[in-house]
Protein backbone atom coordinates (compact mmCIF):
# COMPACT_ATOMS: atom_id res chain seq x y z
CA UNK A 1 0.00 0.00 0.00
CA UNK A 2 1.39 3.45 -0.90
CA UNK A 3 1.76 6.76 0.85
CA UNK A 4 -1.52 8.05 -0.69
CA UNK A 5 -3.92 4.92 0.15
CA UNK A 6 -2.50 4.65 3.59
CA UNK A 7 -3.35 8.43 3.59
CA UNK A 8 -7.03 7.67 1.78
CA UNK A 9 -7.83 5.04 4.64
CA UNK A 10 -6.85 7.04 7.36
CA UNK A 11 -9.11 10.29 6.65
CA UNK A 12 -11.65 7.68 5.57
CA UNK A 13 -11.75 6.29 8.87
CA UNK A 14 -14.75 7.68 11.55
CA UNK A 15 -12.60 7.34 14.97
CA UNK A 16 -9.65 8.54 13.44
CA UNK A 17 -11.50 12.03 12.68
CA UNK A 18 -13.31 11.85 15.96
CA UNK A 19 -10.28 11.19 17.67
CA UNK A 20 -8.29 14.38 16.10
CA UNK A 21 -11.41 16.47 16.66
CA UNK A 22 -11.46 15.53 20.91
CA UNK A 23 -7.47 16.06 20.36
CA UNK A 24 -7.89 19.28 18.86
CA UNK A 25 -10.89 20.45 21.62
CA UNK A 26 -8.31 19.53 24.39
CA UNK A 27 -5.81 21.58 22.94
CA UNK A 28 -7.90 24.68 22.42
CA UNK A 29 -9.18 24.56 25.71
CA UNK A 30 -5.86 24.36 27.13
CA UNK A 31 -4.31 27.12 25.63
CA UNK A 32 -7.90 28.88 26.41
CA UNK A 33 -6.93 28.66 30.07
CA UNK A 34 -3.07 30.00 29.83
CA UNK A 35 -3.41 32.59 26.90
CA UNK A 36 -5.68 35.64 27.94
CA UNK A 37 -4.90 37.42 24.51
CA UNK A 38 -6.61 35.03 22.21
CA UNK A 39 -8.98 33.89 24.42
CA UNK A 40 -11.95 35.39 21.96
CA UNK A 41 -10.55 33.52 19.02
CA UNK A 42 -9.67 30.37 21.60
CA UNK A 43 -13.64 30.38 21.91
CA UNK A 44 -14.93 30.28 18.55
CA UNK A 45 -12.40 27.76 17.14
CA UNK A 46 -13.90 25.48 20.22
CA UNK A 47 -17.43 26.16 19.13
CA UNK A 48 -16.49 25.17 15.72
CA UNK A 49 -14.72 22.32 16.65
CA UNK A 50 -17.65 21.44 19.07
CA UNK A 51 -20.11 21.98 15.63
CA UNK A 52 -17.79 19.40 13.60
CA UNK A 53 -17.58 17.15 16.29
CA UNK A 54 -21.23 17.29 16.16
CA UNK A 55 -21.28 16.55 12.72
CA UNK A 56 -18.63 13.63 13.00
CA UNK A 57 -20.95 11.88 15.72
CA UNK A 58 -23.97 12.09 14.16
CA UNK A 59 -22.38 10.89 10.53
CA UNK A 60 -23.91 14.03 8.86
CA UNK A 61 -22.12 16.76 6.59
CA UNK A 62 -23.22 19.48 4.39
CA UNK A 63 -22.87 19.43 0.38
CA UNK A 64 -21.25 23.15 0.48
CA UNK A 65 -21.89 23.54 -2.95
CA UNK A 66 -25.45 22.57 -2.78
CA UNK A 67 -25.41 24.59 -0.04
CA UNK A 68 -24.79 27.43 -1.83
CA UNK A 69 -26.72 26.74 -4.52
CA UNK A 70 -29.94 25.88 -2.92
CA UNK A 71 -29.79 28.14 0.22
CA UNK A 72 -31.48 25.52 2.12
CA UNK A 73 -29.24 23.26 5.15
CA UNK A 74 -31.90 20.67 4.48
CA UNK A 75 -31.64 19.58 0.55
CA UNK A 76 -27.73 19.76 1.20
CA UNK A 77 -27.72 17.59 4.24
CA UNK A 78 -25.40 14.57 3.15
CA UNK A 79 -25.96 11.05 5.51
CA UNK A 80 -23.04 8.87 5.88
CA UNK A 81 -22.92 4.99 6.48
CA UNK A 82 -22.61 3.43 9.70
CA UNK A 83 -18.78 3.66 8.77
CA UNK A 84 -18.47 7.13 8.15
CA UNK A 85 -18.39 7.06 4.87
CA UNK A 86 -20.29 9.16 2.05
CA UNK A 87 -22.31 6.56 -0.31
CA UNK A 88 -22.96 7.46 -3.83
CA UNK A 89 -25.34 5.45 -6.32
CA UNK A 90 -24.51 4.78 -10.07
CA UNK A 91 -25.30 7.97 -11.03
CA UNK A 92 -23.07 10.08 -8.71
CA UNK A 93 -25.99 10.98 -6.28
CA UNK A 94 -25.28 10.56 -2.80
CA UNK A 95 -27.35 7.31 -1.04
CA UNK A 96 -27.63 5.94 2.49
CA UNK A 97 -28.57 2.90 1.25
CA UNK A 98 -25.20 0.27 0.79
CA UNK A 99 -27.25 -2.06 -1.58
CA UNK A 100 -27.48 0.74 -3.71
CA UNK A 101 -24.36 2.68 -3.52
CA UNK A 102 -20.79 2.15 -2.45
CA UNK A 103 -17.89 4.82 -1.91
CA UNK A 104 -16.74 7.22 -4.62
CA UNK A 105 -13.19 5.63 -4.72
CA UNK A 106 -14.56 1.85 -5.34
CA UNK A 107 -16.68 2.64 -8.54
CA UNK A 108 -14.34 1.76 -11.98
CA UNK A 109 -15.04 1.84 -15.72
CA UNK A 110 -16.30 -1.03 -15.51
CA UNK A 111 -19.47 -0.84 -13.11
CA UNK A 112 -20.71 1.69 -16.26
CA UNK A 113 -22.23 0.86 -19.15
CA UNK A 114 -21.84 3.92 -21.63
CA UNK A 115 -18.72 6.40 -21.35
CA UNK A 116 -21.73 9.37 -20.84
CA UNK A 117 -22.70 7.36 -17.68
CA UNK A 118 -19.37 7.17 -16.18
CA UNK A 119 -18.95 10.95 -17.05
CA UNK A 120 -22.00 11.95 -15.37
CA UNK A 121 -20.71 9.91 -12.63
CA UNK A 122 -17.19 11.51 -12.99
CA UNK A 123 -18.37 15.02 -12.96
CA UNK A 124 -20.71 14.71 -9.93
CA UNK A 125 -18.54 13.48 -7.50
CA UNK A 126 -15.73 15.66 -8.08
CA UNK A 127 -14.06 15.67 -11.89
CA UNK A 128 -10.46 16.34 -13.06
CA UNK A 129 -9.87 17.93 -9.52
CA UNK A 130 -11.17 15.33 -7.45
CA UNK A 131 -11.00 12.16 -9.42
CA UNK A 132 -10.54 9.72 -6.80
CA UNK A 133 -11.58 6.73 -8.71
CA UNK A 134 -8.89 7.63 -11.68
CA UNK A 135 -12.10 6.96 -14.09
CA UNK A 136 -10.15 9.69 -16.33
CA UNK A 137 -6.25 8.03 -16.54
CA UNK A 138 -5.11 10.27 -18.97
CA UNK A 139 -6.00 13.47 -17.19
CA UNK A 140 -7.58 15.07 -20.01
CA UNK A 141 -11.51 15.36 -18.47
CA UNK A 142 -12.98 12.79 -19.89
CA UNK A 143 -13.76 9.46 -17.82
CA UNK A 144 -13.58 6.47 -19.21
CA UNK A 145 -12.96 6.91 -22.97
CA UNK A 146 -12.65 3.05 -23.74
CA UNK A 147 -16.52 2.77 -23.28
CA UNK A 148 -19.24 3.15 -25.53
CA UNK A 149 -20.94 6.25 -26.14
CA UNK A 150 -24.24 4.55 -26.52
CA UNK A 151 -25.69 1.41 -24.51
CA UNK A 152 -26.06 -1.63 -26.77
Amino acid sequence: MDKKENKKKIQGNHKVRLTVIIVLLVIVAFLFMIWEKARIALAIAFVVLLGAFGLEVSKTDYDMGTLFRTKSFEQSKVQRDEKGNVLYDIFGNITTDETKGKKADEYNCEDFETQPDAQNFYEKVGGLGNDVNRLDGDKDGVACEALPATAR
